[in-house]
């Protein structure tokens, strides 16, 4: 099962210290929502929730007030950091890292799902490390998004530099999956789950704007911040059309 599911690791190295500045508090925002979510929706006395690739332990953070948290991290390194603020942290692969037997009431894919290979194994695996009635909670980048299309767009006219960085080209684990609401539904339920909440989170939040816009190109001087002042000011704009982020949450069968 591990092959099968492993991310992918070819690419060049992320720079970590940089994903965190641009990525933090959009991140930590959108974990707000979910977790609320969770509480909402989950059966009454659920207790323990896996986080599949917890990285640097955002959502670890936020859920333990509600819940018994593990995390899963492949990244020795990430991991080691993560476990070393104190947080619940196992090093390895999902489902290998998990002890036989092992169940849980929530399993949550933070931008992870879609860069598993073989996604149908991994909704199989979470459907035995679930619980009866389980929640499987899937937040990831939708192909029916404004930025997504418009980058398709611009993909179609020979710029594709916009399409190739949505799919992570060239980065260690890049996407390899792309959905929208509808796919997905289709593909979970053949796994034994009905599908509880279909959503949008923010893909622009005005927090963390200007370092995410920093770390992203690493673009400095009038560029960064014109490009600053023209993304916050597409924000309310950016309302009006479908989100690049889709968060679903399904029940065990």
């Amino acid at each position: 099962m591990q092959g099968a599911i492993n991310e992918k690791t070819e690419g060049s190295p992320v720079d970590e210290d940089e994903r965190e500045l641009g990525l933090k508090a959009l991140r930590q925002e959108n974990f707000r929502d979910i977790v609320a979510l969770a509480r909402r929706l989950a059966q009454p006395g659920a207790g323990n929730l896996l986080d599949v690739g917890c990285a640097h332990g955002w959502f670890l953070e936020t859920a333990r007030e509600r819940f018994e948290v593990l995390g899963i991290e492949p990244d020795a390194v990430v991991g080691g950091r993560t476990a070393a603020r104190g947080l619940p942290v196992r090093q390895g692969y999902f489902p290998d890292a998990l002890q036989p037997g092992e169940t849980f009431d929530v399993i949550v894919f933070n931008d992870v799902i879609e860069h598993i290979p073989d996604i149908r194994a991994a909704l199989d695996a979470c459907h035995a490390r679930l619980n009866e009635g389980g929640l499987l909670i899937l937040n990831l980048p939708n192909s029916a998004g404004f930025f997504y299309r418009l980058s398709k767009a611009f993909a179609k006219f020979g710029w594709r530099s916009p399409f190739e960085r949505l799919w992570q080209k060239d980065l260690p684990s890049p996407h390899v999956h792309y959905f929208r609401p509808a796919n997905l539904e289709r593909l979970v339920a053949k796994h034994g789950f009905e599908r509880l909440h279909s959503g949008e989170l923010p893909a622009l939040r005005a927090k963390g704007l200007l370092e995410r816009i920093r770390c992203a190109g690493n673009i400095s001087g009038p560029s960064l911040y014109l490009q600053y002042l023209a993304a916050l000011c597409a924000i309310p704009v950016l309302g009006l059309f479908p989100s690049d982020i889709i968060v679903s949450v399904f029940r065990k069968t």
